[in-house]
């Protein structure tokens, strides 16, 4: 979650991903008034500020008092739903009741014993029954009624199950025991103990551990196997199936998991970035990222310790009595707080949730200071490229080199140029081969090399930053060949670009130097191959096309090259050549030409 003040609303929502999350509107005050969810983030909330027209009453009242945003980026609109639930009965934003239905979320309950039911419910009611929830659909609800009641043999009946009546007799199994989704406990076939153990095995399932049911289906399957009930056994090999294939919710709302405060840390250089989650009755109700500037001899721990005692200040007031941390803070300062780290399980899941949460709020951070002052980022990603490419200095201008040919036919190379890590196209430039015969990418590549750079020195004109060959070792050396006999191999650093894009070669050095995956400077390296490839491509296909209109014309016995370039002139293609009349032809390049073309064309 962020929150920019010295930014312009406009600019907020200018800055929002389009990823799925929840967005906090709050008034002048400070004040949360209205929380929602979204599957773009950027889309639904630039919604509230085009045409008011269709927007009710309420909520252009709301709008108007919109100062300013914050929101928080999660995995699935499934997310953003349940975390949405949580922050409106956390927060309880004014607007929320306003323009919201006061409906409330599904969930499952277990009636009150004995012989408890699984029951979908919207209402939570003290009357004994045990809720878990909410869910984000009544598909999601509905997904996990149908699991349990594959997995579970429990009783989908209203009948008073209480032991008078059962003694009594009053029932019959009904058609759910004879196909095996029910074992008669309104009969004495199952014992309440029995039962009861089904029962358990239900609320493991919906707190999320799996681990019992299937000992018990697995245990079950084996004994009527065993038995040579071999239609019993497939029915719990099903149950099994269906087990391995159910995939327990998301971490945002959890019924397994108890309150709890979540710290995560990401540093980058001398800053860092603290970020805090709390975790009430299994839901997020609370996020927020502290950026933290420390001294260059503070370490993680440190810097850690520093940002809980930041947050219980000024945030959270009081921590819970369990904090979940990537590392234990530097010492015990809070009393009756219990640190844990985790390495497994939800309580891991949450503390990545935070992690990429703190990154997100490092990455929107550089964005709001690169939109304020868009030099920096160029200053930044051409740092980068230096120290990346191990450059004497920033590649502010670049130039990359590309062959393209047809089986040696219609050879053609292409010139891109890059300034400032984004393309310069009035600078481009093609190149038609002329010295070289068939494909000899080699020699194309030392003729374009020589042709550019004599004719940039001759003229005085600005030499680049970096001369980029898409090519491997060969073309590589060709280049930096004629950059040695101009003179030039001093002036301007060289590089190779491979076939795997991370590959880079140096000249003299027959091992690649591989980029990083993820740094900026590789993004920019595969821009400028691809432009190249485009731009070469492009022109080639041209000259090629252009070829085969002009053999064809020029096959023609009596048709010359003046009269193919009125017919082009005129007629603009060869499809509209071809289609012509006798007359149209002619007074273009006269009868006896035209007839010549008509002639030949009926021909083919």
């Amino acid at each position: 979650m962020s929150s920019e003040n010295n930014l312009t609303l406009k600019e907020q929502v200018a800055l929002l991903p389009l990823l799925p999350g929840c967005y906090l509107f709050s008034d002048k005050s400070g004040q949360v008034i209205y929380v929602g969810k979204a599957k773009s983030l950027k889309k639904r909330v630039s919604s509230y500020f085009v045409d008011s027209r269709d927007h009710s009453a309420k909520v252009r009242v709301m709008v108007r008092q919109i100062a300013s945003l914050r929101h928080i980026v999660v995995d699935s609109e499934t997310d953003a739903l349940l975390l949405e639930n949580s922050l409106i009965k956390s927060l309880k934003p004014r607007y929320n009741i306003l323009l919201k239905d006061d409906k409330s979320y599904p969930w499952i309950a277990l009636t009150a014993p004995p012989f408890e039911r699984v029951i979908s419910t919207r209402r939570i009611v003290k009357d004994g029954s045990r809720y878990f929830g909410p869910y984000a659909s009544i598909s999601a609800q509905k997904a996990m009624l149908d699991f349990i009641g594959e997995v579970i043999p429990l009783r989908t009946c209203r009948l008073n199950l209480s032991q008078e009546q059962i003694d009594k007799g009053k029932y019959t199994p009904c058609l759910q025991y004879h196909i095996g989704n029910c074992k008669a406990p309104c009969c004495n076939r199952q014992s309440a103990e029995e039962y009861a153990k089904l029962v358990d095995m239900t609320v493991s399932i919906l707190k999320g551990d799996l681990r019992p049911v299937k000992s018990y289906l697995e245990a079950e399957m084996n004994a009527a196997a065993e038995q040579l009930r071999f239609e019993a056994a497939q029915r719990f090999k099903t149950r099994l199936d269906a087990l391995e294939k159910y995939r327990a919710k998301s971490v945002i709302v959890s019924a397994s998991m108890i309150d709890a405060d979540i710290f995560s840390l990401y540093t980058e250089g001398d800053e860092a970035y603290c970020n805090f989650l709390r975790v009430k009755n299994g839901s997020i109700v609370a996020v927020q990222t502290l950026q933290i500037s420390v001294g260059i001899d503070a370490d993680e721990r440190q810097m850690l310790t520093l940002g809980i005692e930041h947050i219980v200040e000024n945030i959270a007031e009081q921590l819970q009595s369990e904090v979940i941390v990537p590392f234990l803070p530097e010492e015990q300062i809070f009393e009756g707080v219990h640190f844990t780290v985790p390495q497994r399980g939800e309580k891991r899941e949450l503390l990545e949730f935070s992690l990429r949460t703190a990154r997100l709020y490092r990455a929107e951070l550089m964005k709001n200071m690169e939109i304020k002052n868009p030099e920096r980022h160029t200053d930044r990603l051409m740092e980068a490229m230096q120290r990346e490419l191990r450059l004497d200095r920033e590649p502010r201008h670049i130039e990359c080199f590309d062959n393209s040919n047809t089986q040696g036919t219609h050879p053609v190379a292409s010139c891109v140029v890059f300034r400032n890590g984004k393309p310069s196209k009035k600078e481009y430039r093609h190149f038609n081969i002329k010295s070289v015969v068939g494909a000899d990418d080699f020699a194309s590549m030392r003729e374009i090399i020589t042709r550019r750079y004599s004719r940039l020195v001759e003229e005085g004109a600005e030499l680049p930053d970096l001369i980029v060959v898409d090519g491997g070792k060969g073309q590589l050396s060709s280049a930096y060949a004629v950059l040695c006999e101009m003179g030039l191999e001093s002036k301007i650093p060289i590089v190779g670009l491979a076939k795997r894009l991370e590959e880079v070669y140096y000249p003299g050095d027959p091992m690649p130097y591989y980029l990083s995956r993820t740094g900026e400077p590789l993004k920019v390296m595969c821009h400028i191959r691809d432009e190249a490839h485009r731009f070469g491509i492009t022109f080639h296909r041209s000259k090629r096309t252009n070829a085969m209109i002009h053999s064809s014309l020029e096959n023609i016995p009596g048709i010359g090259g003046k009269s193919i370039e009125q017919l082009f002139k005129h007629f603009k293609t060869l499809s509209k050549i071809k289609s012509a009349t006798l007359e149209e032809l002619a007074e273009v390049v006269g009868k006896a030409r035209a007839e010549k073309i008509i002639t030949y064309f009926d021909k083919q």
